[in-house]
């Protein structure tokens, strides 16, 4: 037998060992580790529990943080005067299928002017008009393709409120993606005053 043979006969001999000894009935099982130090790293990972720390409560690896001291991003809070300069638009948590909360509860705590107005367009323009137009009537270039995309100007949807509007661009419905990752909470306020002014406009 050659060295080219008896090689092939050891690689051979080799898999079908690592096939047999890794193989497991269990489908949960993951086998023979083979180089166990790369499923359990060496550090420790924030709340993963390899080895119970002897000092932490419940021996927690990592101490969960205090409450309310999670950074997030700095919102505008401090819109109009009085009650409504304290309103925090950053705090939104109606469920997606709790549009009627929305419609009762929200209502637009950015001041409608016309510098509103104009960032409301860039964005409505940015991110709405391919599917909803640009007056708002269901007749984007993508809505002609994308069935589904609603018009503004029909008298079924004239009556919807910011809060409703607020919710839809947050959550989405139907067919609409939400874009709540795309625009922050005071951007999409903005589209709402837009909104409100394309179906006015009617």
């Amino acid at each position: 037998m050659n060295f080219q043979n008896k090689y092939s006969y050891v690689l051979a001999f080799a898999f079908l060992a690592t096939a047999i000894t890794s193989c497991n009935r269990d489908p949960q099982s993951t086998g023979l580790e083979f180089a166990p130090n790369m499923y359990q790293s060496v550090g420790y990972e924030p709340f993963r529990q390899v080895d119970e720390h002897p000092l932490n409560p419940m021996g927690l690896n990592m101490r969960k943080p205090v409450d309310g001291t999670v950074s997030r991003r700095n919102y505008n809070t401090s819109f109009g005067s009085g009650d409504s300069a304290n309103v925090d638009i950053m705090v939104y948590n109606v469920p997606k299928d709790s549009i009627s909360i929305a419609e009762r509860t929200l209502t637009n705590p950015v001041p409608l002017n016309e510098k509103a107005l104009a960032e409301g367009k860039v964005l409505y323009e940015r991110y709405c008009q391919h599917c909803h137009g640009e007056g708002g009537a269901g007749d984007g270039l993508v809505g002609k393709a994308y069935k589904g995309v609603p018009n503004y100007k029909a008298d079924a949807y004239l009556g919807m409120n910011g809060g409703h509007i607020f919710h839809v661009i947050t959550h989405g419905k139907g067919r609409m993606w939400p874009h709540g990752s795309q625009l922050d909470p005071e951007e999409r306020w903005k589209v709402v005053h837009y909104v409100q002014k394309l179906q006015k406009d009617s």
